[in-house]
């Protein structure tokens, strides 16, 4: 019996454990990533944090940037029955998300500008899926910086003379 429930407590305390050294902001990714992954149609089942990697998190002037990669398993719950127990299923889909998000400064950080895109670990490290990742990333990290400067009237005069 102590073989059947060692996994299983182990991969608890890994969850607990990566749960644990996150900061607020990539709690908050994590928990909107499922959701956004969980919201899409082709996804039946339910889907547990499996790991998490390449986690970058910078401070600016304009906010806070968040960019991390979340390795997801399908447990045995359905998506529309959810039950509080869900098993994760060994050798089932192992999808893996990446997602940017860009935080501004205020009390209740707001988001500025997010990227998700979740498929595959082999699909993710396609070289033309990486560079679009990389340039949709460099995207968001730049977002509320000054050329998303809000406009307000009067910032530009426009006129034009009468013909000659």
């Amino acid at each position: 019996p102590v073989s059947l429930w060692l996994p299983l407590a182990l991969a608890v305390a890994a969850v607990a454990a990566v749960a644990a050294g996150q900061s607020p902001l990539q709690r908050r990714v994590v928990r909107d990533v499922l959701e956004y992954f969980h919201g899409r149609s082709n996804v039946h089942f339910l889907f547990r944090e499996r790991e998490l990697d390449g986690v970058i998190e910078r401070e600016d002037p304009s906010g806070t940037f968040v960019q991390l990669r979340l390795g997801l398993a399908q447990t045995g719950c359905r998506k529309r029955a959810p039950q509080r127990q869900c098993r994760v299923l060994e050798n089932r889909r192992k999808p893996t998300c990446l997602a940017c998000y860009k935080f501004d400064t205020s009390d209740v950080p707001k988001v500025l500008d997010k990227y998700h895109n979740c498929g595959p670990a082999h699909h993710l490290a396609a070289k033309e899926i990486r560079q679009r990742d990389e340039a949709e990333c460099r995207a968001v990290e730049e977002a509320g910086k000054g050329g998303d400067a809000l406009y307000l009237p009067g910032m530009f005069a426009f006129s034009r003379g009468l013909p000659a």
